[in-house]
């Protein structure tokens, strides 16, 4: 059975208005998220990521709904390459207030629809699913870091 769906949460110690800030911010998404980053935060404006180690990735922005949910597309492990509806993952972030913290739901869908083979989905799926345990945990960090 193919898995489509990568699913992480994590809890917060900030408000939705701050974490909100740092998942969309370019200036704060280049600090947990890649080397650096820019963002064009409106419904199909470019997310750009860079890595040094990884080059550049791009996403397109699908919703805001600011400071509740957040949602972009992009193709997984392709670099300098805009996606396309047909072939690319969605990641959506959902922000939930939790007793004066946050939850954070980060959720990719999509993998199916990408145009490789099943191997090399089923490699893209077990890489983002460790990097998105990564991410967050970074993300949570980075947010408690500056509230310190």
């Amino acid at each position: 059975m193919e898995q489509d769906r990568i699913e992480r949460e994590v809890e917060i110690a900030a408000p939705p208005e701050r974490v909100w800030e740092i998942i969309t911010q370019a200036e704060h998404v280049g600090k947990w998220f890649g080397d650096s980053a820019e963002v064009d935060l409106r419904p199909g404006g470019t997310i750009v990521f860079r890595w040094e180690k990884h080059g550049t990735q791009y996403a397109t922005i699908e919703k805001i709904d600011e400071p509740r949910s957040f949602s972009y597309r992009w193709k997984p492990g392709v670099t300098n390459e805009k996606p396309g509806n047909d072939d690319s993952t969605l990641v959506e972030f959902t922000l939930t207030p939790h007793e004066g913290q946050t939850r954070l739901r980060v959720v990719e869908t999509g993998f199916s629809r990408l145009s490789l083979n099943e191997s090399k989905r089923a490699e893209q799926f077990e890489s983002n699913t460790e990097g998105w345990a990564i991410q967050m945990r970074d993300l949570q960090e980075y947010v408690e870091g500056l509230a310190a």
